[in-house]
């Protein structure tokens, strides 16, 4: 299994308590998704941010190509960083941590992603095609959005 990583990092002009409040929010996850990816939570509990939290969306990451997704909330730390773990999707493997940091420049966000694709040497030539390229244009989305949200006060 080919083990991929995505790496970002985002200053906020935000304090800590305001960012972990909007990024910790499963509600505001739509916020930050592309309109073309069909992104939409089916169950969640409505609650904040907790360990052991199960949320699942439908997705549309291609034209016309509709995926379930679950993912369980493994670990909080509140105000530094929580993690999402795939548990069923289209992912082999997904594991996405989120930091959180204050600075003088306001928060730093680091998204650190690791994530493998099914079907062998296709789930590698798929990534080089595709997936590496479409999480690319998901993070400069979201990297857009929150600049609107927080950084163009």
């Amino acid at each position: 299994m080919k083990l991929y990583k995505k790496e970002s990092v985002q200053y906020v002009s935000a304090s800590l308590d305001e960012c972990w409040a909007f990024f910790s929010s499963p509600k505001n996850l739509q916020k930050l998704t592309p309109n073309s990816m069909g992104f939409k939570i089916t169950d969640y509990d409505g609650k904040s941010m907790y360990q052991g939290q199960i949320i699942q969306y439908k997705i549309s990451p291609l034209a016309g190509l509709k995926l379930s997704w679950t993912t369980e909330i493994t670990t909080v730390r509140d105000n530094h960083y929580f993690i999402d773990e795939q548990r069923f999707g289209p992912y082999t493997f997904w594991h996405h941590k989120h930091f959180f940091e204050a600075t003088d420049q306001g928060v730093k966000m680091t998204d650190i992603v690791h994530y493998a694709l099914p079907f062998g040497i296709l789930g590698r030539i798929l990534n080089t095609l595709i997936v590496k390229r479409k999480l690319t244009q998901i993070f400069a989305h979201r990297e857009k959005m929150v600049d609107q949200l927080f950084n163009s006060k």
